[in-house]
Parts: C-alpha cells; sequence; structure tokens
C-alpha cells in the first residue's frame, strides 16, 4: 500500500530492512550505539565493522544516544548508503511519555535524512521488539509522526518506506495509513 504526502510517497511493505536499496535505512538501537538484538543487531552483522566503529566515534564525541533523538553513519556493507540510528521508548505503560518519544525517533530520524540531503528512508517498527511498545499503538504514531512531518517540513526526502518484518506488524501499519490518510486499502 502506498500514498503521496507532499511529494513523497510513503509505502508501506513486508521484508528486511537490511536488504533495502533506500538512501538510508532506520535503526532501532539501543542507547550505547554498539549493536544488539532484533533490527539492531541484524543492521550491524549486515553492514559490517564499519557501521560499529563510527558508532563508538559517536558515543566517545557525545555520550549515549538520549531516546527520541538519532545519528547518522555510513551504511558500510548494506546497499543504502546511511544508516540513521534513534532509539525508542521502552514500554512502560503508556504513561511516561512513550509516545511522544516514539514520534520524535521518526521526525528526528526524518530530520537527519533531510540535512544530508537523503531523498529515500527506509524505517523498522521502532520499539515493537525487545522493547516491547504495542504494535497497533506504535504503527498510528509511527505514520502519523512521519505524515504529518512530511505535511509541515520542506524536505529532500521523496520517498518513505516502512519496513515490516512479520505479517501481523504489516497489517498493523496498514491499517495506520488507512485511518491516517483516509484511503480505501491497496
Amino acid at each position: 500500500m502506498e500514498a503521496i504526502i507532499n511529494d513523497t510517497k510513503l509505502s508501506i511493505i513486508q521484508g528486511d530492512i537490511t536488504s533495502q536499496a533506500t538512501d538510508t535505512i532506520v535503526n532501532a538501537a539501543n542507547p550505547s550505539l554498539m549493536g544488539g538484538g532484533g533490527v539492531d543487531g541484524a543492521i550491524h552483522r549486515a553492514g559490517g565493522l564499519a557501521i560499529l566503529e563510527e558508532c563508538k566515534q559517536i558515543v566517545a564525541e557525545q555520550g549515549r544516544l538520549p531516546t527520541g533523538k538519532a545519528v547518522i553513519t555510513t551504511g558500510g556493507n548494506l546497499k543504502a548508503i546511511r544508516v540513521i540510528h534513534t532509539v525508542g521508548p521502552i514500554w512502560h505503560g503508556g504513561g511516561r511519555n512513550e509516545a511522544e518519544l516514539l514520534a520524535s525517533a521518526y521526525r528526528e530520524s526524518l530530520k537527519v535524512a533531510a540535512e544530508n540531503k537523503l531523498t529515500s528512508i527506509s524505517f523498522p517498527s521502532i520499539s515493537t521488539g525487545a522493547y516491547g511498545y504495542p504494535v497497533a499503538e506504535a504503527a498510528r504514531i509511527a505514520v502519523s509522526a512521519v505524515v504529518s512531518f512530511l505535511k509541515e517540513q520542506a524536505t529532500s526526502v521523496r520517498e518513505v518506506v516502512f519496513v515490516l518484518f512479520d505479517a501481523r506488524t504489516y497489517e498493523s501499519y496498514l491499517l495506520a495509513l488507512q485511518e491516517v490518510t483516509d484511503s480505501p486499502k491497496a
């Protein structure tokens, strides 16, 4: 399914984010930027040592990455030329500003992409794995944050792809896009 928001194509696919050929892919990182499980581990393994080395340099310069913020590194061995690392919130039941922090992770990633004049970006479902964010709620927040950013900001980004690993997550993002754009299922 796809929608056009201010000349930017927004699409939702099921697949492996490490194989995407967009200018950049987003890593659902942990604050240490040292890799880990899930998407984070897969991106570090597929991208190789160059990503880890740049992450180490970033942490040495600025410390751990705060939740809701984003930084950029090389794509290493990936098809994507860059990786934007962002830290989503750990789910604590919704009373610790998780929704705003999750929306910020998507907005900040898009800002970093635009600052680096990148034209295409692929997102995973941030915070819905080990961090335990409920998928349906996270999907609504993610799609709303991206659509709002594209409507409100002049940006170099002309393509946004949500790349979801499993069918349940994919279906949640499709539904969220339909709700946000009021478009029929494609």
